[in-house]
Order: structure tokens, then C-alpha cells, then sequence
């Protein structure tokens, strides 16, 4: 589906129609369609969260239709070869491939998309030539070539770490980071340093196509941008454009910078030894100020003097808080209406038990997600496994209702059976090291009395207290069970009991 919403943004960041389409993998005609139509609806950045990319597909084009067809695609190295001929033309050579189409029972494709993907691949042959960047536009980033070594001070291992670039296309001025991996985390956190090293943002991100950036989906059109590092940009307000595959010349600086990298910084620390990451990159920062701060051969001014004056003030500015580094997790909603996450369990409202559901997990918060519409949120716990965060409006109607329950609601229950009942609930609710891990327990044992009497209850209790001081439910529950009648008889009794003391006052009595 068309990206409709990154449209827009990248639209409010004044990048041009072609940047726009390179970045989200559409023509530029569809970009110049969706904006003049988002232009018609009075429809701009930023949206509300519930306009999806669905929602505004179905606002722009309601009536339209997508159909998707097995046409037949032009045989291109058949077609780059024939337009080679005098007097051969690509209307000539579309007719031929109607014909032929139709001759093999095969759909066609109409002229102007012929035409289309004859241009794509034209594109793919084309020399290159220099682009003049502007100011502020753009940054290069991607990983060098040659990595450094660190020894480790216990064992005296060494170890490989790997050096991040990022370098501003306009005065090639760079930022060079050593990391443990080439993992996310790693790519991440070096973006975030850069940027707070250029002291702005650049508007747009020109990374390789390695695994943490860009999701390959079989082939250059097909590819998307890796969800955190999405995210990343958008909190930074910048427009990823990957370079294509094998296609160095889609990100000449720092590729370039990489070279000169690996003699000014990485060879020259080649002769000392480090013992930290934190040692290296404190070498590293010392290199690279001596590396920005060197005359260029054939302009004037250094790269330091060219950003500084041209460049920096043309970045747009820092957002107030740092880009926060999160990962993304399917979980299951369960029958208790709460997913799993590290051990810890997070609630969702119950209508969505049995769902997968995205969750996205930072240092502070977890968020979860259903068809990229926000669900639920909760503050990330922290210590022991098996913690619940549950919002009591995720709850069923009857499940709040057991909310309501407390230890002074279920001491008067017991108070209204009798005294014996009272000390049995009591010693229950201050058995356990939480108050509301007895509530089942006391609700089990009070819930008897509908189905053996209150009497019965009390008497069962009274039994109880004779063998300890603190019994439980299901000792009580075994006393009802095993010996019923005897317990109506004890009832029994004690009422003939109450009944003979109510009624003989004796002779003292009406003496006075």
C-alpha cells in the first residue's frame, strides 16, 4: 500500500516530489497525485493517529480500485538491443509486443506503462554524473570497511570492533564512532551521537543497505525501511533514502570518507593499544578533529570551516529529548487478557484475547499495537518475573466488580455468620504476605454458607479453631464434606442450648 502519512511528513519538510518518492519507494507521479489531492481535502501534517494509511486511501480515492493483474512484463535486453536499430521506436517494438501477447494468450501491458518500465531499466544503465548538494540536506552514513581491535584487560583477547561514518554530503564533514557490533542497538545509538556531534539534522539520511536499515524483499523497488530506524527519522524529522544495492556511487562521500578514514584515524592508531571502547573512542574523537580541521587540496577552508559557516546553520534543530531505542515484539493476547513481555505481564482490553499483537518495548514504557492502532500502554516494569500491570478498564464488567472486594467487606460478611467465622476469615486475610492474595480463598469459604447454612458454617469453624489457630479453606470445606451430620447435630443443639437459657429465668430472677 501506498505510504500516504510518510508522504505528507516528508511533504511538511519541504523535501522535493523526487526525494519523496525515492524515499518511499513510489513514482513520482503517485507523490504529485496524493498531494495535490491532499491539497483538494485540506488534509495536512501532521494527522490523527487513526488515519492509517487504509483510512486515507479509502479519503483520496474511494472509487479507486486496485486490481492486481499478471501481465506480462517486456523483455528488456530484447528491447535495449532493438533501439539500437535505425528507424526502431518504442511504439514499433510495443505493437510487436501487443501482437505477440495476443498471439499467446497473455495480458498486455497499456503503452504508457510499457514505456514506464522500459525507463527503469534505462536508469539502471545510465552513466552517472556529479549532483551539486545543497547545505544542510544531506548526510551519508555506513560502516567502514577496515575494522580496529580493543584487548580485553582480563583475558587479553583481542577483539574486532567496528567503525561507524557518517559524513555531511555539502562539506564533508564527519562523525566517526567504534562499536561492539554491527547490530541495531549499535546503528541506532551511533545515529543518535552523530546528530547531537553536527548539533542538528540534516533532512535527509542516506544509509547502505545493510540488515539494521533496510528490509530486502527481493530487489531495489521491493525494499522497505527497518521499523526502528523509521522511527528513528521521524522522531528526527529526516527522510531516509537508502543507496541502492551495490550502487557506491549513490553515497560517494562517505564512501570516499571511509578511505580517508582508514589512513587518518584507524592506521594512525594502529601502534597503540586500547583496553576500553571508551579508550578507543576518546583516541578516535582526538584523530578526528585533526581530520576535519585539515585544508582541502584543491578549495579553500577545511571541512570544519565549510560546515561551521555553510552547513550548521541550515540544519534544522535537535528535538528536546533523544530518540529512545525500542524493540518490536509479536506477543498473544491470553485468556487472562495480558501478553508476556520479558517475563512480565501487561494487560489489553479483553476484547482482544486470542490476537497477536505488536508490542513496542523502550527502557521506560511498553506499547502495544493491533493493526497499527495503539491498544494499550503501560510503564516497562522492572525486578522480579511474573509482575502484572493491569488497568482496571481492560477488565470484564464482572471481574471489575471483584475490584470492589477488600478485607473489611469480607470481615462484616463473616461477622454477620458469627464470631467463629470472623476469626477464621481474619486469620486468612493476614496469612498471606499481600492482603488480595487471600481474596479467593475468603470468597470460597463465605460462599459455603449458601450452600450449608450459616449455622452450619459457624460450627465447622468453631471445629476448626480447635485444631489451630489459623485454618484454612480447604480444612474447613473438608469438615462440611466429610462429617455433615454431626454438624447438624451440633447445630442442633446449640440451638436447644440458646432456647432453654432464653426461657428459665429461675427462682433469683423473680425474687427481685
Amino acid at each position: 500500500m501506498t505510504k500516504y502519512r510518510e508522504i505528507l511528513r516528508l511533504n511538511s519538510l519541504e523535501l522535493s516530489q523526487q526525494n519523496i518518492a525515492d524515499s518511499c519507494n513510489v513514482s513520482k507521479k503517485t507523490v504529485n497525485r496524493v498531494l495535490k489531492r491532499a491539497k483538494e481535502l485540506d488534509i495536512s501534517w501532521p494527522l490523527d493517529e487513526n488515519d492509517t494509511d487504509a483510512v486515507l486511501a479509502e479519503k483520496f480515492f474511494p472509487t479507486a480500485n486496485q486490481v492486481t493483474t499478471n501481465k506480462r512484463m517486456p523483455d528488456y535486453t530484447y528491447i535495449r538491443k532493438e533501439l539500437l536499430r535505425n528507424g526502431v521506436s518504442k511504439k514499433l517494438l510495443w505493437t510487436e509486443y501487443m501482437e505477440d501477447c495476443r498471439a499467446n494468450g497473455e495480458e498486455p501491458l497499456m503503452y504508457s506503462q510499457f514505456c514506464y518500465h522500459i525507463q527503469q531499466d534505462e536508469q539502471k544503465h545510465r552513466a552517472t554524473m556529479h549532483i551539486n548538494r545543497k547545505p544542510g540536506e544531506q548526510v551519508e552514513v555506513d560502516w567502514a570497511g577496515d575494522p580496529a581491535t580493543i584487548i580485553d584487560p582480563d583475558t587479553g583477547e583481542i577483539i574486532k570492533v567496528y567503525i561507524f561514518v557518517g559524513v555531511m554530503t555539502y562539506s564533508q564533514y564527519a562523525y566517526v564512532e567504534a562499536c561492539l557490533d554491527m547490530k541495531q542497538k549499535s546503528w541506532i545509538n551511533a545515529h543518535v551521537h552523530m546528530y547531537e556531534f553536527f548539533c542538528g539534522v540534516a533532512k535527509i539520511l542516506v544509509p547502505d543497505n545493510c540488515k539494521t536499515a533496510v528490509i530486502h524483499n527481493g530487489g531495489w523497488k521491493d525494499q522497505q525501511i527497518n521499523e526502528t530506524y523509521q522511527e528513528m527519522a521521524e522522531h528526527y524529522g529526516t527522510a531516509i533514502i537508502p543507496a541502492r544495492v551495490r550502487a557506491p556511487k549513490d553515497k560517494p562521500n562517505a564512501e570516499g570518507t571511509v578511505g580517508n578514514i582508514s589512513t587518518w584515524i584507524t592506521a594512525a592508531l594502529r601502534c597503540e593499544q586500547f583496553f576500553s571502547l571508551a579508550e578507543l573512542n576518546r583516541a578516535i574523537k582526538d584523530k578526528l578533529e585533526l581530520f576535519n580541521q585539515r585544508l582541502f587540496q584543491k578549495k579553500e577552508g577545511s571541512r570544519r570551516s565549510l560546515f561551521l559557516e555553510e552547513e550548521k546553520p541550515l540544519l534544522a534543530p535537535l528535538p528536546a529529548t533523544r530518540f529512545e531505542l525500542c524493540d518490536w515484539k509479536i506477543a498473544t493476547v491470553q485468556f487472562n487478557y495480558h501478553i508476556s513481555v520479558d517475563g512480565m505481564l501487561y494487560s489489553v482490553p479483553y476484547e482482544y484475547i486470542k490476537k497477536k499483537v505488536d508490542v513496542r518495548v523502550t527502557d521506560t514504557t511498553i506499547e502495544i499495537f493491533y493493526n497499527h492502532n495503539r491498544i494499550a500502554s503501560h510503564r516497562h516494569l522492572k525486578g522480579r518475573s511474573g509482575q502484572y500491570s493491569t488497568i482496571t478498564g481492560h477488565m470484564p464488567q464482572d471481574h471489575q466488580k471483584y475490584l470492589e472486594w477488600n478485607g473489611d467487606r469480607f470481615r462484616k460478611w463473616a461477622e454477620r455468620i458469627g464470631i467463629n467465622t470472623y476469626t477464621v476469615v481474619h486469620a486468612i486475610l493476614t496469612s498471606k504476605r499481600v492482603e488480595q492474595q487471600t481474596y479467593r480463598s475468603c470468597m470460597g469459604l463465605l460462599k459455603l454458607a449458601e450452600k450449608y447454612s450459616d449455622a452450619m458454617l459457624e460450627v465447622a469453624c468453631k471445629k476448626a479453631l480447635t485444631y489451630t489457630a489459623s485454618p484454612s479453606y480447604k480444612s474447613i470445606k473438608n469438615i462440611l464434606v466429610t462429617s455433615p451430620e454431626k454438624l447438624a447435630s451440633d447445630v442442633t443443639d446449640t440451638k436447644t442450648t440458646h432456647k432453654a437459657r432464653g426461657i428459665t429465668r429461675g427462682a433469683d430472677y423473680y425474687r427481685r
